[in-house]
């Protein structure tokens, strides 16, 4: 109880803090010219979404560490940390760079090593914000990204083997991905694709990464698997409130504007998620007689991810039924993968973000207004061409991202072990490989 008090008041002071940054933030007046007063309000709001990103990650941690065994805790944590720090550092030294430097098909340039020539005084071209912070909100969704893969293999992966796989597929995965949907690359040049806010990038790619990884390592010990019913459930409600409130800046602030269109945005994006988690609630019932916290949590973050690619695009009749959809979706996924395939995706990483975005992605090939996406007409308004090019973006993405991450962590094993001995496992990451214990 003390733990959850303390980090609802956490939460509590975040959203207090992020408010009074909002609204002491500088606003020209109206003599100043209306491009002035943008230009004020834009720049502290994607701060502020950058900083909503952020938390996600110790939304994650507090998520997927809930939904663990108390002795994994820790683990859980440190791995958030670590994904941080890889990310962050592999972002400024060459990650940019390469998702965002050139136009060339495949992969950027190096250009901005070391963000060389990115600066907080050189505006984006036709935007509000400088490439500095662009860069950073860029940032904030790769280290993002990387944390949601952790809850795939959790449990058994040694730490530093999910390290150096990071450092390498942190270059080889998610830059690439990057760089073909939003740096003006391969999807870009070749398809016609909407991914708003990361569909493929985030949520399709870390759940594909997440199967790879499980699949690599195997599934966890028979008495792990039992033994690992959710420790702590207020722990993961505030983790996942962490991570809805995140939302709200990680889908909020992906048009780099503080204007009408970000309202439409935290309105899709909070209508999916009630519909997802309405939806999600309903299948579990029907299917199991009852409705879980954890599958109510499950549902929201179902619906979060499947709006995520057309939150912009989407009308709100249509984002609702992408909620709502997504939830339902999501739900058999999970069952499937668990039931059927017999895959340990621990925290159902695949089952909730690799599926729900991919029925993002083409549900806003489906339903995407022409007058919300500059002119992009989705199957129901007669466009034919971006449903294809959505079905072929998400074909690729699971493609490359399930051989590229298999590949990656295959090539470690070869040098390292990358999964922990059963006696390890039995008692725990949180003791064996960091030595402290989440609770005394």
């Amino acid at each position: 109880m003390r733990s959850s008090a303390i980090a609802a008041a956490g939460i509590a002071f975040l959203a207090a803090t992020i408010a009074a940054i909002v609204l002491v933030s500088p606003v020209s007046s109206a003599d100043d010219g209306s491009a002035a007063a943008s230009v004020n309000v834009t720049i502290p709001w994607i701060l502020v979404c950058s900083a909503l990103v952020f938390i996600m990650v110790p939304g994650v941690a507090f998520f997927y560490g809930g939904m663990l065994r108390r002795q994994s805790m820790t683990s859980m944590i440190a791995q958030c940390l670590a994904a941080t720090a890889v990310m962050g550092i592999s972002w400024i030294v060459v990650g940019y760079s390469l998702a965002f430097g050139g136009d060339a098909a495949l992969i950027g340039n190096l250009d901005h090593v070391l963000l060389n020539g990115i600066d907080e005084f050189d505006m984006m071209d036709g935007g509000e914000i400088s490439y500095l912070e662009f860069a950073l909100f860029q940032m904030m969704f790769a280290i993002v990204t990387a944390t949601l893969v952790l809850g795939a293999c959790a449990e058994r992966i040694r730490f530093n083997a999910i390290i150096l796989f990071l450092i390498f597929w942190s270059v080889l995965v998610y830059a690439p991905m990057a760089h073909w949907v939003w740096g003006g690359g391969l999807f870009d040049q070749y398809l016609t694709v909407l991914d708003f806010a990361g569909g493929t990038v985030v949520h399709i790619c870390a759940g594909v990464t997440g199967l790879a990884l499980c699949i690599f390592v195997g599934p966890r010990l028979a008495g792990t698997r039992k033994s690992s019913r959710a420790h702590s459930i207020p722990i993961a409600f505030l983790g996942a409130m962490l991570l809805w409130f995140g939302w709200f800046g990680f889908n909020g602030g992906s048009g780099l504007l503080a204007d009408a269109s970000a309202v439409h945005v935290f309105f899709t994006t909070q209508a999916a998620a009630v519909f997802g988690m309405a939806a999600w609630g309903v299948a579990q019932y029907i299917k199991v007689g009852r409705v879980g916290v954890l599958g109510l949590i499950a549902g929201a973050i179902a619906g979060l991810v499947a709006i995520t690619p057309g939150a912009a695009y989407l009308g709100f009749t249509e984002s609702m039924f992408t909620g709502a959809v997504g939830g339902v979706l999501c739900f058999f996924a999970v069952t499937f993968i668990h039931s059927k395939l017999k895959f340990d995706d621990a925290l159902d990483v695949f089952g909730v973000h690799g599926v729900g975005g991919i029925w993002g992605a083409i549900a806003t090939g489906i339903f995407a207004d022409p007058d919300l996406s500059g002119g992009v007409a989705g199957l129901i308004h007669g466009g034919t061409d971006l449903f294809i090019g959505q079905i072929a973006a998400v074909a690729f993405t699971v493609i490359f991202c399930f051989a590229m991450s298999y590949a990656i962590i295959w090539v470690i094993s070869r040098f390292m072990k990358v999964r922990i001995p059963e006696a390890e496992e039995s008692i725990g990451q949180d003791i064996v490989e960091h030595g402290e214990p989440a609770y005394l």
